[in-house]
């Protein structure tokens, strides 16, 4: 489980290629202070297992599944990518509940910068649109963040200027991929509401 603050901009060091699978190696600077073979680090979102570890170099093995829908299969050497430690639990919860786990990917639409801010729009697949409302959380990139305005194909937040000096969201352009993961608790309260929605349609 994971907060959405991201603690680092990490590097991504190398890329292994192994068929249906790949072997991801990213730098970090401050991370591995007290890491360990199996923990979890999100990269951009993405919840990934540490599988070696040494020096400032770290590597995940990143299965199909995850190439398939995230936007992991994309990144290159040298790219810049988000990452946070699994949170703990004697620690404050200071974005939200956030799993690691991708639920669609988004495409940056446009950016428009303020004197202290930044608002960007982001394209959203039809499935998650039903999730967001305005001021609700979402997380981009693994970023916590807080919904301005919810549409059916888009949704905008606005960006400080601590997120942007902090996050891949400071540099991502228009037409560039984005994981997104919707708030879980929506996702929770679908389910078990729909079966009561279900009864309601019949006894109509």
């Amino acid at each position: 489980m994971f907060t959405g603050i991201v603690e680092e901009l990490g590097t991504v060091a190398a890329i292994a290629p192994q068929g249906d699978a790949m072997r991801l190696s990213i730098r970090t600077e401050r991370l591995l202070e007290d890491v360990h073979l199996g923990d979890s680090i999100a990269v951009n979102g993405c919840c990934l297992t540490v599988a070696e570890f040494a020096g400032d170099v770290w590597t995940a093995d990143v299965m199909q599944e995850t190439l398939d829908k995230t936007s992991l299969a994309g990144v290159a050497p040298g790219d810049r990518v988000n990452l946070e430690r699994a949170m703990r639990a004697d620690k404050r919860l200071g974005g939200h509940i956030v799993q690691g786990h991708v639920d669609g990917v988004g495409t940056i639409v446009r950016r428009s910068p303020s004197e202290h801010w930044e608002v960007v729009e982001v394209a959203i697949p039809p499935h998650l649109a039903r999730y967001l409302v305005d001021k609700g959380s979402i997380t981009i990139d693994g970023t916590s963040l807080t919904v301005v305005e919810a549409g059916p194909e888009s949704f905008t937040v606005s960006l400080i200027p601590e997120t942007l000096a902090r996050t891949t969201l400071g540099f991502r352009k228009p037409g560039e991929r984005v994981n997104l993961e919707v708030d879980v608790i929506a996702k929770y309260v679908e389910k078990m509401v729909a079966p009561h929605r279900a009864v309601q349609e019949e006894q109509k």
